[in-house]
């Protein structure tokens, strides 16, 4: 795997090529760490949740672009198991910003959309719109959204193997490739492929135990720009980076 860091250049032809969706190629699978709202409410002197209200705005952009370069699958993760620590007022504004956000999103009638994490730990009125979206875009023909809330990687592999466990099993013992199948099966994600590249926003240069099985071959970018800030032009640089690379896949 390799990185960059973007520091805020933005080439002409490349940001020309975002609006005319021409790229040499594409992930099936995109993720995108969401990150910098809080220091972008310190810069613009606004409560944080003002800058969840823009990142969402961001997110209804980013599907947008991915629709248009034909990117199949997207996730976004909007807010973590460790965000759920902070301020419960805090929390329970942003909470509100982002559902709010998926249901506008949703509203549109172009994606399927499918919420990720342990929502156990949300308020069970916001959970009930959140299954709601998914029952409402689940037959759409358009590129599928995961939504990330409450979510951590490692949840996600415990919750699997859990699940695993579960499962009655006669015979002899099964091969390494097997479980391997079984359990990619029992993730958020079964039945999507791998992500292929991951960016994440605000110069954070690390994972943070976003989505370790899914992520393990993918491409990672990271970007200074805030997420609120985050727009077409680096969406193109992203996807250039990713198109640059020679994805061998240790072969």
């Amino acid at each position: 795997m390799t990185d960059v860091l973007h520091h805020g250049g933005r080439p002409r032809e490349q940001a020309r090529a975002a609006h005319s969706g021409s790229f040499p190629r594409v992930p099936r699978h995109l993720a995108v760490i969401l990150d910098g709202n809080r220091r972008w409410a310190d810069r613009h002197h606004c409560p944080a949740v003002d800058a969840y209200r823009v990142g969402a705005s961001r997110v209804h952009a980013l599907m947008t672009w991915c629709e248009r370069a034909g990117i199949p699958f997207v996730t976004v993760w909007a807010l973590s198991q460790d965000n759920l620590y902070r301020n419960p007022g805090t929390v329970a504004e942003i909470l509100r910003a982002v559902v709010e956000g998926v249901r506008g999103m949703a509203a549109e009638g172009r994606w399927r959309i499918r919420v990720i994490g342990d929502l156990e730990r949300l308020p069970s009125d916001q959970v009930r719109v959140l299954r709601e979206v998914e029952e409402r875009t689940c037959g759409l023909p358009g590129t599928t959204l995961n939504v990330a809330i409450a979510y951590s990687g490692r949840w996600d592999l415990v919750d699997a193997v859990r699940a695993l466990t579960l499962l009655r099993h006669d015979g002899p013992p099964r091969s390494r490739s097997v479980i391997e199948h079984q359990l990619a099966q029992h993730l958020s994600t079964a039945g999507q492929p791998e992500v292929d590249l991951l960016i994440r926003s605000s110069g954070e240069q690390r994972l943070s135990g976003f989505m370790p099985w899914q992520t393990a071959e993918a491409e990672l970018y990271f970007t200074g720009t805030l997420w609120p800030d985050f727009g077409e032009a680096d969406f193109a640089l992203a996807l250039h980076a990713y198109a640059a690379r020679d994805r061998r896949h240790g072969r």
